[in-house]
């Protein structure tokens, strides 16, 4: 091979035609006029102005010290004491019946047994929550917690 027979890998580039005929001229791509047209341009994303007008949420008002979780019916062991006979079951649907407890919106709340006074009938006790020390007077009462 001598140096007139070489030959190049990629071909010669062309030159970029500027002008009313080439590919980047008068307005250079940017259409015409405007904002976006102009140099340095930076348009204000659409976003923004519908996050804007979006009210803030600040925390939750006056009720923010308040728990979120749904807060249970408490019941007394002097109450269903009063209320109950011996051998009877105490659920959520029964307190109900009998008027113990209120519904919370339309269902039946969740019920937690306290201890405020004492227990002598022997009971048992379903879907109820219970708080240790009543639970040690019902079990001594001779009640069951399922």
């Amino acid at each position: 091979m001598q140096l007139h027979e070489l030959k190049r890998h990629t071909k010669n580039r062309k030159s970029r035609l500027i002008g009313r005929g080439g590919k980047r001229g008068t307005t250079s791509g940017r259409g015409t006029k405007g904002q976006i047209a102009r140099a340095g341009h930076k348009v204000r994303p659409e976003l923004r102005d519908i996050i804007k007008k979006l009210p803030k949420l600040r925390g939750r008002g006056k009720n923010s010290n308040l728990s979120i979780k749904a807060k249970s019916a408490t019941v007394t062991l002097s109450v269903l004491n009063k209320n109950f006979n011996n051998g009877e079951t105490v659920t959520p649907l029964t307190l109900l019946e009998k008027k113990l407890v209120r519904p919370v919106n339309g269902r039946l709340p969740k019920v937690k047994v306290l201890v405020s006074g004492d227990l002598t009938k022997k009971l048992t006790f379903k879907n109820c929550s219970i708080s240790a020390p009543a639970k040690v007077l019902i079990e001594k009462a001779g009640g069951t917690i399922a």
